[in-house]
């Protein structure tokens, strides 16, 4: 009897998901949106609608990046829309079939931090609005050497890497700790215009050139903002990510924390003991910490049966050990991974730095240490640059996949 009420529940949700999203009659195709970042600024965003049976399916475009959405429910007045990775979510309401308006919220940063937005059926072929007279515009390929926060005490460096054709341009930045991820936009007369919405990035760049520099602004969603200028320069290199972060005295590395269950678990241990080991310092809240994941997904389904083990120690927003085990194991369920999940505490690189004390400090989330089967430390590696950043990434996994190789081998 207890099995039929929980298959008659089941087949109730089921039905009760169908028919609210029967409910959500929107014009499909390609649709661009909005952020409302404060009263002048707005970050654009492309959304397409598209049926898949009886449901809509909705996905979040960025350049080559599709983001397809959790399946859309209907509540009231309202349309709920989660992101499948991060703790944040789309909420609006149906204008017609050609036009929506609501917010987005990030629960990552607190359940008051909203973001108006609203999104529009759209033909035309630009993401950004085109300004009232266009002249010829400035073509920005290539690559760039760039600071952020130019002139202060935060100042630090990035390479610019944009493609342009015509009156659209994609790229992206790359950082001493990680990229910005698939970025995409126009350039109109002399400037220039890229975002970027992923669920927990919402990055906003805009510049002018002046003579041969770009000068301009970068928002990250409502509540930061700052300045950046670029230069042209092919030969520009960033501090290689293994010289960052480096283990200090030829310690090992040992830690004790707690695994989802609430269970001390420390390392090294006899799960472990003569294996090739990736220890991944991470937070599910981390778009570039997604990407290496999902590059380590792929790792362990080809080396886990040869003796590689993958541990992800994660920092997360949230305020309780049950927030932040509820984080990991969205992340972990979504993605079906094996990798041995422990709870480091918050969002903190400070407190990362505690744990870790062996290295030098912990300067980005995320950090993987690659350790070989005799227990030693063999590469630390800092920051992740992913697939936006094209061949950088493609080296990199070359680079990785043949370091496992070779522990493995040893």
């Amino acid at each position: 009897m207890k099995f039929l009420v929980i298959l008659f529940s089941l087949l109730l949700t089921a039905a009760a998901t169908a028919q609210t999203n029967e409910q959500i009659r929107l014009k499909k195709g390609r649709w661009v949106a909005t952020l409302q970042l404060n009263e002048k600024d707005q970050l654009p965003f492309e959304l397409e609608f598209t049926k898949q049976g009886k449901s809509v399916e909705i996905s979040v475009i960025n350049g080559d990046e599709s983001i397809k959405l959790d399946v859309p429910k209907v509540k009231n007045d309202s349309v709920y829309v989660r992101f499948p990775y991060f703790n944040s979510e789309l909420v609006f309401h149906i204008n017609s079939k050609k036009s929506i308006t609501g917010y987005w919220q990030n629960f990552n940063k607190g359940d008051n931090y909203t973001i108006d937005f609203s999104a529009n059926f759209s033909k035309k072929g630009t993401r950004f609005e085109e300004p009232g007279s266009l002249n010829e515009s400035i073509n920005v390929d290539g690559r760039w050497k760039v600071a952020f926060e130019p002139g202060t005490t935060s100042e630090y460096p990035a390479v610019g890497i944009f493609e342009q054709e015509g009156l659209v341009s994609s790229g992206t930045f790359l950082t001493e700790t990680g990229d910005y991820r698939y970025l995409a936009g126009n350039t109109f007369n002399d400037s220039l215009f890229l975002s970027c919405f992923d669920g927990s990035h919402a990055f906003l760049f805009k510049a002018k050139l002046d003579n041969d520099q770009l000068n301009g602004q970068f928002f990250s969603g409502s509540h930061w903002k700052s300045n950046w200028t670029a230069k042209r320069n092919e030969s520009f290199e960033l501090t290689s990510p293994e010289d960052l972060t480096f283990i200090e005295d030829k310690q090992k590395v040992d830690f004790t924390l707690r695994d989802l269950s609430g269970d001390s678990i420390s390392f090294p241990n006899d799960q472990v003991e003569g294996k090739v080991v990736i220890i991944q310092i991470m937070g599910t809240w981390c778009p570039n910490c997604l990407d290496e994941t999902m590059y380590y997904k792929s790792l362990s389904e080809k080396y886990k049966n040869q003796g590689l083990e993958i541990v992800s120690v994660c920092y997360e927003a949230g305020e309780t050990f049950e927030d932040h085990v509820k984080s990991i194991e969205r992340l972990k369920n979504k993605l079906g991974l094996d990798f041995t999940f422990l709870v480091g505490g918050s969002a903190q690189k400070s407190l990362a730095s505690e744990h870790f004390d062996m290295l030098s400090a912990i300067i980005s989330f995320p950090t993987s240490i690659f350790i070989g089967r005799d227990g030693m430390v063999k590469r630390i590696h800092t920051g992740f640059n992913g697939p936006g950043t094209g061949d950088y990434y493609t080296e990199y996994i070359e680079n990785t996949n043949a370091l496992i190789e070779f522990l493995l081998a040893e």
